[in-house]
């Protein structure tokens, strides 16, 4: 019997963690809750990963905004029933 794990970065990889942000946040409001240049200067996936896979206290901090902004994300990410076009089927 398998444990499964409780951390929820387990099994997120760096890339996948970052481009939820960028997509979630934008370049510009990701550089102003992590104050690293590689947001704000030219910014692009490949240099922030880069970045990030050297650099621990900037990883640690991308990490921590992820964990933070998990709700959010889903919620936004959840269709709700009047988005749905398929939401409502069942009233017609």
């Amino acid at each position: 019997m398998t444990q499964q794990s409780n951390d929820p970065l387990h099994g997120v990889t760096l890339e996948a963690l970052l481009t939820k942000l960028v997509a979630h946040y934008g370049w510009e409001a990701l550089g102003r809750a992590v104050n690293i240049n590689c947001f704000k200067n030219d910014p692009s996936i490949k240099s922030s990963l880069k970045f990030l896979r050297r650099t621990p206290w900037a990883r640690q901090q991308v990490e921590a905004l992820y964990l933070d902004s998990l709700a959010d994300m889903q919620d936004k990410n959840s269709p709700s029933l009047s988005s749905d076009p398929w939401g409502n089927w069942h009233k017609k």
